[in-house]
């Protein structure tokens, strides 16, 4: 139990009732909101809105318990004004839509009443989660952005195995591998760009992949100890754990260690309180800012509490302030 006045803790999240809790970090965060004796006010989705030019929130009282399925109770709804001693968990789940960044554009006049935004609003717009990583060059393998499907398959001939994705997708959603001269280059190609109008990002394929693509989560700018290996399964290249990878916690390495240290700062300098590093191998792919996961299963697989160094940072900031 902090010793600290209680914050209100106002959660915005994609719907509470369908949640796993066994994996869902933004549970972890609301748990340990409350063991520390906050209030939590669950928003209901979409409930975001500005009134007379101040942002407010259709709200309700929230408790939550270790219990999948009968795991939170909700009060009756009412309206609050974001304001003073709050802190808003801003955590759906991509697509960074016009809708998602309406609401960080809501959320923006929430941070100019006083309340502190996890993570940052301007930050949560600036860093597209596939080219933020490209913000640090020195950390990635080599990438193509580009809508032109000619330029993406001559980068494709030219590493000879690529990875190719959009920029919006997430939990391994449209990511192909395509080799050179593969005969459906062109069609995975004419789909990923929609015909020349999106762009899509090709980098080289890191057969580093089998051992596991790892998740660092980034606490204010400091790298968790240890990260989680999520191991493609079967016939599938793809590690993620919504496309059935497994995950295995591992020490940080050198390298990652180096990575985090190369990418920290600059997130701690924008407000980006917690965040992932996707790290295949020896190279950065992907800085995700969202709604970054694998909190819950870092904390069961090495006794951490991952979600207690996040208030301890959101606490510090909202007393200091």
């Amino acid at each position: 139990m902090s010793h600290l006045p209680a914050l209100d803790v106002v959660v915005v999240m994609d719907p509470i009732g369908s949640i796993k809790t066994a994996k869902d970090s933004t549970f972890a965060m609301l748990l340990e909101a409350q063991r520390r004796g906050h209030r939590l006010h669950y928003v209901r989705p979409g409930g975001l809105a500005v009134r007379d030019g101040r942002a407010v929130a259709t709200v309700a009282p929230l408790a939550v318990r270790e219990a999948q399925g009968d795991h939170y109770t909700l009060g009756d709804w009412g309206t609050l004004e974001f304001g003073p001693g709050q802190a808003v968990l801003m955590r759906t789940d991509p697509p960074v839509d016009a809708a998602y960044l309406h609401d960080t554009q809501i959320l923006g006049l929430a941070q100019a009443q006083g309340a502190l935004v996890v993570n940052d609003p301007q930050g949560l717009r600036d860093f597209n989660e596939k080219l933020a990583a490209l913000l640090f060059p020195q950390c990635c393998p080599p990438t193509l952005v580009s809508r032109d499907a000619a330029a993406l398959k001559a980068f494709v001939q030219a590493q000879g195995e690529a990875v190719l994705k959009p920029l919006d997708g997430m939990g391994g959603r449209s990511i192909f591998r395509a080799r050179a001269g593969e005969a459906n280059l062109n069609v995975i190609l004419e789909t990923l760009t929609e015909g020349g109008r999106h762009l899509a990002i090709a980098q080289r394929y890191l057969p580093e992949i089998v051992d596991g693509d790892k998740r660092i989560l980034l606490v204010d700018g400091e790298p968790v100890d240890y990260c989680l290996a999520r191991i493609p399964q079967g016939d599938e290249f793809r590690g993620n754990l919504a496309a059935g990878g497994r995950g295995e916690g591992r020490p940080l390495s050198a390298r990652d260690r180096w990575i985090a240290a190369q990418v920290g700062p600059e997130m701690k300098r924008r407000g980006m309180l917690f965040v992932g590093l996707d790290v295949i191998g020896d190279s950065l792919t992907e800085v995700n800012v969202t709604s970054p996961t694998c909190i819950r299963e870092l904390d069961a697989q090495f006794g951490l509490n991952i979600a207690g160094r996040l208030f301890d940072c959101i606490e510090s900031r909202l007393h200091a302030g």
